[in-house]
């Protein structure tokens, strides 16, 4: 019976690892023929069959990225908007979201909801006329401005799941106590949620880092971001597959080393933010 029950569960896990594998396959599969690409010569990258393995890896197409395309100029534009936009959006997402929790105010926390999930291009032509009338079309405070779009809903829906989930006890606690409401957020709500935080700041920075649309119509030729950048690789003679690839891949690389890094963290948090207090 004993033996049974274990060969169950070695199925049990086992058919769960196919089926994550196979769910997560194409990304995988396409990451690695990216990865690919940035590493071989153009007569390789054309080649028929095609040729999957560099021999030998190349540098070249990182080379000509950033000689060609001032990727760097780039890169520095999109470090600004994403923390920039980020920190603005914790700033006001946190005591949003904690303010929404506490008033049990479910048609704001609805707006918000409705908020994210409404395609940026809606928001995108009142935006540009509103910044071309300020004269700031060409800079990067329209893009900050406009990320908030994008980041602000983000920070306050998943705030409000976690400190919904908070104990309400230690919060009273503290008010008996003589605490204001701000001291209890900032002492005892803040630290208990600060799994949440993580999750809502690094989601934010990937959503912020990522956003094409709004870098593409209110920026510059010298304030342009990545994803703006890699559009700017390709041309109307021809398609450059390994310069493209490798500006996809600096485009990628900065999230993906994030996510790896903080992927305990946001198990963590996302977690912690399922279960609700009593």
């Amino acid at each position: 019976m004993k033996s049974r029950h274990r060969l169950n569960r070695l199925l049990g896990r086992i058919g769960l690892y196919f089926s994550v594998l196979v769910l997560i396959s194409p990304a995988i599969l396409f990451f690695l023929w990216m990865l690919s690409l940035a590493f071989k010569n153009e007569a390789d990258n054309t080649a028929f069959p095609p040729v999957f393995i560099p021999n030998p890896p190349t540098f070249d197409n990182f080379i000509d990225v950033f000689a060609k395309n001032d990727f760097l100029t780039y890169t520095i534009n999109s470090i600004i908007v994403s923390f920039t936009a980020t920190g603005l959006a914790l700033l006001l997402g946190v005591p949003a979201g904690y303010g929404i929790a506490k008033a049990k105010a479910s048609k704001a926390a609805v707006l918000i909801l409705i908020a994210r999930v409404t395609p940026g291009l809606s928001y995108l032509i009142p935006l540009f006329l509103l910044f071309q009338w300020l004269g700031l079309i060409g800079t990067l405070t329209p893009l900050i401005i406009t990320h908030l779009v994008i980041t602000v809903p983000i920070v306050v829906w998943i705030m409000i799941g976690f400190f919904e989930g908070l104990p309400g006890e230690l919060e009273e606690a503290a008010l008996v106590d003589g605490a204001t409401i701000w001291q209890a957020f900032r002492y005892v709500a803040m630290p208990l949620a600060r799994p949440g935080i993580t999750v809502a700041m690094i989601l934010a920075f990937i959503f912020s880092w990522n956003n094409f649309i709004f870098g593409v119509v209110l920026a510059g030729r010298s304030t342009r971001t990545l994803p703006v950048a890699v559009y700017n690789v390709l041309t109307f003679e021809q398609i450059s597959w390994g310069p493209l690839a490798a500006a996809a891949l600096v485009v990628t690389a900065p999230v993906l080393l994030l996510t790896l890094l903080m992927q305990k963290e946001i198990v963590a948090g996302l977690t912690a933010g399922g279960v609700k207090g009593g």
